[in-house]
């Protein structure tokens, strides 16, 4: 059920009749999706502080940015998000292999 500001929102929107107004359509708070995306957003900025700080092992990173971009890859998929499928599938293959080659050299 949409809020109030959401309906005077769309009101305002078919008033201007312009194809130059977007409405976010992500979900909002409570979907499946929004835990999942703040989550992996979490996930990657332990990630980025643990790349930066020199004493972490690399292997943190590479394993917290992998679930990260997991964690994306699924908000792409919910969201049929072409973008975000592509980005972080990639990305989960080549800190795969980061993750592969760490252990097994």
């Amino acid at each position: 059920m949409k809020d109030m500001h959401e309906q005077e929102l769309d009101q305002q929107i078919k008033d201007l009749n312009s194809s130059r107004v977007i409405k976010k359509v992500t979900p909002g708070k409570g979907d499946l999706s929004w835990y999942i995306k703040w989550t992996s957003c979490a996930i990657i900025l332990v990630a980025v502080m643990c790349r930066s700080a020199p004493d972490v092992p690399k292997i943190y990173d590479l394993v917290l940015s992998c679930f990260g971009c997991l964690g994306w890859l699924t908000v792409g998929w919910l969201w049929h998000d072409r973008a975000l499928i592509v980005l972080n599938g990639v990305l989960v293959v080549v800190l795969g292999s980061g993750i592969m080659n760490f252990i097994f050299k």
